[in-house]
């Protein structure tokens, strides 16, 4: 089965393309730029392994959580792209993508997620590797105040655990020496940003198991479905 995947849901913009058990791939740091990036990456991957959109099995996309216009942006793509392909369609979790790229680079299978969301807080969940070796989240993903997010987790934190993303770095001070003390790596999280590589090992197994939709039914996932803006003085 061929498959093709993409993410533009954070600071990195990326597509891997899955063909006859080859992975063709691109990877870029660009923020703010992805509208004009992502497409030019995916028709290299096409040609670079010589075959047509039409041709796919399935389209992954990164539905979030993590920066609104790119969320949007990589879901209109995947949108556009399975409508003129006729190609069903899984999204998969920025969250859940890092978690799984810790599994497949650093062999980790209890990992804690948290994007910064700006705003103060992080867009967090934590994964355990299930008998598929696909990261499984443990409850809802979530976007909380660091300081709370021990609070958050309590439940679910029973060893230690790989932290990934940005949210770490961001909030070093807010996140307490009680939940840093449980982290099985130290320092900068070495996994700051989700691929679309990963998102491709998540989401063959799920269109495989026959939860691909329809192009008109792929949706973002924001986690915060509301902005609160603060009032400027004598506004």
């Amino acid at each position: 089965m061929n498959y093709l995947a993409l993410d533009a849901s954070t600071e990195a913009c990326s597509v891997a393309l899955q063909v006859n058990g080859k992975t063709f791939s691109r990877y870029e740091l660009c923020p703010q730029s992805h509208s004009l990036h992502l497409l030019p990456m995916i028709d290299a991957v096409l040609q670079e392994a010589g075959i047509k959109l039409a041709e796919l099995d399935g389209l992954v996309f990164g539905q979030g959580p993590g920066s609104f216009t790119g969320v949007r942006i990589g879901v209109g793509v995947a949108q556009g792209l399975a409508f003129s392909a006729n190609l069903p369609v899984v999204g998969v979790s920025s969250l859940q993508a890092m978690a799984q790229l810790a599994y497949i680079k650093h062999g980790q299978k209890q990992v804690v997620a948290a994007i910064d969301a700006r705003m103060s807080e992080v867009y967090n969940g934590c994964f355990v590797l299930d008998e598929n070796n696909i990261m499984q989240a443990q409850q809802a993903e979530a976007v909380t105040p660091p300081e709370k997010l021990t609070e958050h987790l309590s439940s679910v934190l029973t060893a230690s655990f790989y932290a990934v993303g940005t949210g770490w770095d961001a909030y070093s001070e807010k996140l307490g020496e009680q939940l840093l003390s449980l982290k099985v790596n130290e320092g900068s999280p070495e996994v700051l940003f989700p691929t679309a590589e990963a998102m491709l090992s998540i989401g063959k197994v799920k269109l495989e198991q026959g939860q691909g939709v329809s192009a008109e039914d792929a949706q973002p996932v924001y986690v915060r479905d509301t902005v609160s803006w603060k009032k400027l003085p004598g506004k």
